[in-house]
């Protein structure tokens, strides 16, 4: 697996998580897998907060990831239709209203970098405002707090990345 290296921006380094615990299970992994999904399928257990890339019959590459905090969950299946490397962030009206109603400001448009919650990729399911993407707070991955949104490790979402393409069949559990 690639290492993780943060680019420079605008003559800075991201803060280093590297000191960080977290727990071994998160970590990506070969396992074994019993789902009938065909290889190359992305299965996203919600419950369980694993991320299967499945890679070979009875075989996938288990990641661990953050989901939707509860009223944000959801299940169902999609299609890679994008990928982008440091992409901006526009959070949706809804949610920059519900932040503003905990006495939280969020950006109308925040470009890539590392400080931008997306991280450092982030893969676009189907139509929705859904996506598969970094994150600036690697402390939450294994927990329920998107709101909606598939989160990563950013060393993690960049070996998915290289290993996925647009069409790639995501199915969210």
């Amino acid at each position: 697996m690639r290492q993780y290296q943060p680019p420079q921006v605008q003559g800075r380094r991201p803060k280093d998580y590297s000191h960080l615990q977290i727990d071994p299970r998160f970590l990506p992994q070969e396992v074994q897998y019993e789902g009938n999904h065909a290889v190359g399928t992305i299965v996203v257990d919600t419950k369980q907060k694993f991320l299967y890339l499945v890679t070979a019959p009875g075989q996938a590459r288990r990641y661990g990831v953050g989901v939707g905090k509860e009223g944000f969950g959801w299940t169902g299946s999609h299609k890679i239709t994008n990928k982008r490397e440091w992409p901006d962030w526009r959070p949706p009206a809804e949610m920059i209203e519900r932040e503003k109603r905990q006495g939280r400001i969020l950006p109308v448009h925040m470009a890539g970098g590392p400080q931008n919650p997306l991280g450092a990729r982030a893969l676009y399911l189907g139509t929705t405002l859904y996506r598969i993407h970094g994150t600036n707070a690697p402390w939450t991955i294994g927990q329920n707090v998107s709101s909606g949104c598939i989160r990563m490790r950013n060393e993690d979402v960049i070996d998915l990345y290289e290993r996925v393409g647009v069409g790639t069949n995501v199915v969210v559990i």
